[in-house]
């Protein structure tokens, strides 16, 4: 089986999360795409996140009924920061001999990949999958392999899509009662609007 990985904070999810799992999906013709909402994203240990029960909700919502998704609150119910490593070496314990991984993050994710928790090993459990962002340069791998060894023949770059929707701006619009629609899938702006979230936030 080839598996996709997509983490995130989820805050909330919104259609460029699923344009990314669709296209690598398509890419690479994996079986599955796995959304995984971190639980306490160390990265963000400063910004204020929503609680994990309507992030992981949220995301239910938006890939119910679509083939080949699912999620897993793997990292919502484990203790302590969320590490990407310890979300690979749990699923390797789930998955069978000849499966393969390949963990879906963004250019601007690529480029601070140093910065993260044990990266070498990281890579040994997986392939990278590299997208776009706009406004974010292509990272340069050559430089990322002097700080990571073996890293750049476990990277798969992708050039799209494309697609300009961030999770901050969604915030940012429902706390100024401005639409968000198209942003996110109808849904999800349904619980939203119901459950009252980020009302008077002012997020950047």
């Amino acid at each position: 089986m080839k598996l996709g990985v997509l983490g995130g904070t989820f805050d909330p999810v919104h259609n460029g999360h699923l344009a990314v799992a669709e296209e690598v999906k398509d890419r690479l013709d994996l079986n599955e795409v796995l959304f995984v909402p971190a639980g306490q994203p160390w990265l963000k240990a400063d910004t204020p996140v929503s609680p994990a029960a309507h992030r992981v909700a949220m995301v239910r919502l938006a890939i119910d009924g679509i083939a080949h998704y699912s999620t897993s609150n793997m990292e919502v119910e484990r203790e302590g920061p969320s590490y990407t490593l310890d979300t690979l070496a749990e699923l390797w314990h789930r998955l069978g001999t000849g499966d393969e991984v390949y963990f879906i993050l963004g250019w601007d994710g690529l480029s601070q990949f140093p910065r993260w928790h044990a990266p070498e090993r990281i890579i040994r459990l997986c392939c990278l999958v590299a997208v776009p962002r706009p406004g974010v340069i292509r990272p340069d791998l050559a430089a990322l392999e002097g700080s990571i060894q073996g890293l750049s023949e476990r990277v798969i770059m992708l050039d799209k899509p494309q697609v300009d929707i961030r999770a901050s701006d969604i915030r940012e619009r429902v706390a100024r009662g401005v639409s968000i629609t198209g942003l996110v899938p109808q849904v999800v702006e349904d619980y939203i609007r119901e459950q009252g979230l980020y009302l008077g936030e002012r997020q950047g």
